[in-house]
């Protein structure tokens, strides 16, 4: 991202997920809010016509791996609830409206995110009317620069008690030894921990003309000044996962995301091939 400026990234994911409320059938996320706090003129041509948000072809392939990743995270911290977890942390978490629907008693949310990305988002939650409750706390982080462990520790986060960690659309943005610092940082959590995140995999993984596209959208991401520097896959992954100290990896790629969220659908939200999605556990 752009020095001093909020995450294009995360107004783009946002615009996904509002569309999923309006386009898709049945909803597997029920998101009201997501339409109050993306960009006002994203929002009036979205409720004009929200068929013209689907006029690219990775337009549903994008947002079906967006909205499956959150529905993952918050069928975790539901999980994880009911076993006494009351921790919840979203890195990176963009316009991302868990904390301000939480229906958790006493489930503490702690949003991190890049200063301009949370300053943009607590505007337009202001500005929508939507009340941040009691439960919320906002920790600022520059991911590559600043330690996760000491911004959690002065936003009241207790390393000796277990947690979910969401950590969707931000690991492809970072230096891969930047992912294992965080990775690893989670790991070292009481048990119980876990944490879901996504991931994308090496252009040469994909057959040459998916490639080709691929390395196109690369290519236009970089030029927006929001590069992906870190491609992983899902074997060497798996194995480093391990060695952390995580007892337990599941690793979807696109068959298993369609099959297990997807299938049967009639309105052909799919998910292509090049993402992934990893929760690893404690």
């Amino acid at each position: 991202m752009r020095e001093g400026q909020p995450s294009g990234t995360a107004e783009r994911v946002a615009a996904e997920r509002a569309a999923h409320q309006l386009l898709d059938s049945p909803r597997l996320i029920d998101d009201p809010l997501q339409l109050k706090v993306i960009a006002p003129e994203r929002r009036d041509k979205l409720l004009a016509d929200p068929s013209s948000h689907d006029r690219s072809p990775i337009s549903k392939p994008m947002r079906a791996i967006v909205v499956v990743r959150s529905r993952i995270a918050e069928d975790e911290i539901a999980r994880r609830y009911r076993e006494g977890v009351d921790q919840y942390v979203i890195l990176g978490a963009g316009l991302d409206t868990f904390a301000y629907r939480n229906p958790f008693p006493n489930l503490r949310v702690f949003e991190v995110d890049y200063p301009s990305t949370q300053e943009m988002k607590r505007r337009r939650i202001a500005d929508a009317g939507i009340e941040t409750p009691a439960s919320l706390t906002y920790v600022s982080i520059d991911f590559a620069n600043d330690s996760l462990a000491d911004a959690l520790a002065r936003s009241g986060f207790d390393a000796g008690r277990p947690a979910v960690f969401a950590w969707l659309g931000v690991a492809m943005y970072l230096e891969e030894r930047d992912v294992d610092a965080t990775l690893a940082f989670v790991a070292g959590l009481a048990p119980k921990t876990s944490i879901i995140f996504d991931y994308a995999q090496p252009p040469e993984n994909l057959p040459w003309l998916a490639r080709i596209f691929y390395r196109k959208v690369l290519d236009r991401l970089a030029e927006r000044g929001e590069p992906w520097r870190s491609f992983l896959e899902p074997d060497p992954l798996r194995q480093k996962l391990l060695a952390m100290g995580f007892c337990e990896v599941d690793d979807l790629g696109a068959d298993e995301i369609n099959a297990r969220y997807l299938a049967g659908r009639t309105d052909g939200l799919r998910s292509g091939g090049v993402g992934r999605i990893a929760i690893a556990r404690k």
